[in-house]
């Protein structure tokens, strides 16, 4: 008997909602205390998800969720790195 494989899941931030870790894009706090976005998922330091839709970025950037979670300062340009990485995708589609 073959087992499937276990799909690993993470919560959104913004949303609460648990979704397959490919779904997500990871947003990381490194030690020196830099936030970027972190496409392959495996940079060190501290992580939080955040869905792939516009609409959810958008809501994370207005309520600050991410720099509560982070607990650091975002810079905008990691808000547009976000927007872009989903358009991107959604373009590829």
């Amino acid at each position: 008997m073959v087992q499937k494989r276990k799909v690993p899941e993470r919560k959104c931030v913004v949303t609460n909602e648990m979704k397959p870790k490919k779904e997500l894009i990871r947003v990381v706090r490194n030690k020196e205390g830099e936030v970027f976005v972190d496409p392959t998922g495996k940079k060190n330091g501290r992580g939080a998800y955040v869905s792939k839709d516009i609409e959810v970025i958008e809501k994370a950037k207005k309520t600050g969720v991410l720099a509560r979670q982070l607990n650091a300062q975002i810079d905008p340009i990691v808000y547009n790195e976000l927007s872009d990485l989903v358009l991107g995708e959604k373009n590829e589609k």
